[in-house]
């Protein structure tokens, strides 16, 4: 099954700036944000090799990663916000802690306006999702 086979589409978008660790970091958080939100549905049933091992199960539909500059970043969260699709978000203050506490608190003494945004992932209906992923590419 391809992208367009879901009612919905998923995706995350990183900053174009970041080093490879931390793009790869802030994948992963975000589509654990994405995976809690979307429910049991989302998720597909445990995998098991031939000699009957068993394996965790994972997202039933494939993700999309694109990446944006900070300016296209803030575009996307205020096209999402009007277009009422929960994000995701990752700050560049996160990198600075070692918890999601002390992630949380991050965000929490940031004002929108001011989130220094290094990723937003979403799982959106296709409509709303292009609209909000307008513009940016897809990550090579």
């Amino acid at each position: 099954m391809g992208v367009a086979d879901f009612d919905t589409k998923a995706a995350v978008v990183v900053r174009d700036d970041l080093e490879t660790w931390q793009r790869l970091n802030v994948v992963a958080f975000l589509i654990s944000g994405v995976v809690a939100d979307a429910g049991q549905g989302a998720i597909g049933e445990p995998y098991r090799d031939a000699d009957d091992r068993d394996y965790l199960p994972l997202l039933v539909q494939p993700v999309l990663v694109f990446e944006a500059t900070a300016d296209q970043l803030r575009a996307l969260r205020e096209r999402a916000e009007r277009r009422e699709v929960p994000l995701a978000i990752y700050t560049a203050d996160m990198f600075g802690t070692g918890n999601d506490v002390d992630n949380r608190a991050a965000v929490r003494a940031v004002t929108t306006a001011d989130l220094d945004l290094v990723g937003v992932a979403l799982r959106a209906p296709h409509r709303d999702a292009d609209a909000v992923l307008r513009g940016v590419q897809r990550h090579p």
